[in-house]
C-alpha cells in the first residue's frame, strides 16, 4: 500500500495592482483634434475616462441614439458627444493658441503643474 502524501497548498499570489494611467488632458481643457474624422476642430473637454484613455469633447464626434419611450420619459432621437481616444487630441498653448506637448514640473510646495513645451508657460488645471 502506498503511503499517503499530502500535496502542499500554494499560497495565493499577491494581486498585482495596475497603476492608474495618467492623461495629459483634464476636464475643462481646450483641445484640438489632430487626427481622424474631426481633424482641426477645437472644443472643451467635458469628461475624461482615464482607464479607457478616452475623452469627451463638446461638439466633437456627436452621435445619434434612438431611445425607446418609457413610462417616465418620452423617446426619440437624442444627440450626444461620444468619446474619442486621448492620443488624437492635443492641448492648446495658452500663449499662442497652437497645439503643444506638455511636460510636468514640480513646484517648491510639491504640487505638479503642466508646462507647455512651446512657450514654457504653465497650463492651469480648470476642473
Amino acid at each position: 500500500m502506498k503511503p499517503l502524501v499530502f500535496k502542499k497548498r500554494r499560497s495565493e499570489p499577491t494581486p498585482f495592482r495596475v497603476p492608474q494611467p495618467v492623461l495629459h488632458i483634464t476636464k475643462g481643457d481646450t483641445v484640438r483634434v489632430i487626427s481622424g474624422e474631426f481633424k482641426g476642430k477645437e472644443g472643451k473637454v467635458l469628461r475624461v475616462h482615464p482607464r479607457e484613455g478616452k475623452v469627451v469633447i463638446d461638439g466633437i464626434n456627436v452621435v445619434k441614439k434612438h431611445k425607446r419611450s418609457t413610462q417616465t420619459d418620452e423617446g426619440g432621437i437624442i444627440q450626444f458627444p461620444a468619446p474619442i481616444h486621448a492620443s488624437n487630441v492635443m492641448l492648446l498653448d495658452p500663449k499662442s493658441g497652437e497645439p503643444t506637448r506638455i511636460k510636468r514640473r514640480k513646484d517648491k510646495d510639491g504640487t505638479v503643474e503642466r508646462v507647455s513645451r512651446k512657450s514654457g508657460q504653465p497650463i492651469p488645471r480648470n476642473r
